[in-house]
């Protein structure tokens, strides 16, 4: 990264203060616009290579503004760094930060704003940084050191390198400094970090799908217990726990004291449920539904019932009073009939627009007639009336012609005299194929049965 000497929009204007929100260390300065808040301290703060942060003192009146690269004093020599505080909040900050304010004489000063010499020589410096932190890890692993070396940082000048490293134990790096030492020809200074800083520092994606808090504006680690994820009911699995720094989460501590106000809305979990039947033990809290489940096991689920919060204050009452209840469950009141998933919206199929479902087959009819399936026409399941069948009149008979049944018409065909109701046609009993046989039918001598048999 190359540092460009440059004025910032409010130090053009004539301003005195800024506030640009540029990185994720810059300190919001909500006292800019307040009067006489920019004399009221000489000090300013000024920033390094990733979260290493100085205050120095201003004792030249140097008019500084945030986003000025300036050359501070350092030891030996002197650092390069950028103003991102001035003002009044500069004490608030020291103050926050536990810094105690040095007096004039003890405290680092700001010798000038940075010369493009200065920014020339810082650039050479920073450009060595990859290279050095490669070497040196390969160093500490030939003299079997139980450590890792994360990041170098060369001072402005070139003069002193500053090794950031993490180890598990307590490491004896007096051999380490003198040979890297021989090796880069600086002034060598070990800084041990911790695992959620060294994270920070390379940055990423966490499981939410965003950049990692620790990477984007988070400046100072509070340590995170596990209490924290009991407290929210949290299943305690190492791994969904912990982050890409191989310790735990540091947004369990987010709602954590959310979770613990709740809770003190809740009976404790302590306390044991005594009814007529069982002793019931707690298992489980949903502090957004206040709905509490017991069992009748202290060490294993058996039994689970889920009741309310409010009733079970009312039966710690009634157990502090001597009296039990009958059940833990109160008087269960009706619950609203649940509707199909099918009906919705209220109505009957939700496929009905669809054109590739099945359609029902018609079921068939076994009484139909064979007179029908001829036909080609629909069963009936209902008895159809009689049909009446429409005789033909009759011709007038002309003098000489006899009324006999079976005697040829004109057009060849034999005439059956019609049926009364009263008279109708018996059925043999042994006959199978279902023809009639006519009793009224007047038998005749040598008549013909058919126009062939006539022929």
């Amino acid at each position: 990264m190359e540092f460009k000497q440059y004025r910032s929009c409010c130090g053009m204007s004539g301003k005195g203060c800024c506030k640009k929100q540029d990185h994720k260390l810059n300190t919001y300065d909500w006292l800019c616009d307040v009067p006489d808040a920019e004399k009221a301290t000489d000090f300013i703060e000024v920033q390094f290579k990733n979260t290493r942060k100085g205050y120095y003192l201003n004792s030249s009146k140097l008019s500084l503004v945030k986003g000025d690269v300036v050359a501070v004093e350092a030891s030996p020599g002197h650092d390069i760094g950028t103003v991102t505080l001035t003002g009044k909040l500069v004490t608030l900050q020291m103050k926050k930060n536990n810094v105690r304010v040095p007096e004039e004489a003890e405290a680092k000063k700001v010798y000038r704003l940075a010369k493009p010499t200065d920014i020339e020589k810082y650039n050479e410096a920073k450009a060595k940084e990859d290279a050095t932190m490669i070497r040196s890890r390969q160093i500490a692993a030939e003299l079997g050191l139980n450590m890792k070396i994360g990041d170098v940082e060369y001072q402005g000048d070139g003069n002193k390198a500053i090794f950031y490293y993490i180890a598990d134990e307590r490491v004896d790096f007096r051999q380490l400094i003198k040979v890297l030492a021989e090796n880069f020809r600086v002034r060598i200074e070990m800084k041990q970090i911790g695992a959620r800083q060294e994270a920070g520092r390379i940055g990423g994606i966490g499981p939410c799908g965003r950049e990692l808090c620790c990477s984007k504006w988070m400046t100072s680690f509070v340590s995170v217990a596990t209490g924290a994820a009991r407290y929210q009911d949290i299943s305690m699995n190492p791994q969904k726990l912990a982050g890409q720094c191989a310790k735990l989460k540091c947004c369990l501590n987010y709602e954590v004291d959310a979770y613990v106000e709740a809770q003190k809305r809740l009976p404790s979990r302590e306390v044991v449920l005594e009814t007529k039947d069982n002793s019931y033990y707690h298992f489980k809290t949903d502090i957004f539904k206040r709905e509490i489940t017991y069992s009748t096991d202290k060490s294993f689920a058996a039994n689970l019932v889920t009741i309310p919060a409010n009733r079970a204050f009312d039966i710690i009452n009634m157990n502090k009073k001597g009296n039990k209840p009958v059940a833990l469950e109160a008087d269960a009141k009706p619950q609203p009939p649940k509707r199909d998933a099918m009906d919705i919206l209220g109505q009957d199929s939700v496929t009905r627009f669809d054109s590739s479902t099945p359609k029902k087959k018609k079921k068939k009819n076994k009484n139909k007639s064979p007179e029908s399936k001829e036909n080609g026409e629909a069963p009936s399941t209902t008895l159809a009336p009689p049909i009446k069948v429409k005789q033909r009149p009759q011709k007038p008979q002309k003098e000489g012609e006899s009324v006999e049944e079976g005697k040829e018409n004109g057009n060849g065909k034999s005439k059956k005299a019609p049926l009364n109701r009263g008279n109708r046609p018996k059925r043999r009993p042994d006959d199978k194929s279902g023809k009639e046989l006519n009793n009224n039918k007047p038998k005749t001598k040598n008549a013909p049965s058919s126009p062939d048999q006539e022929s």
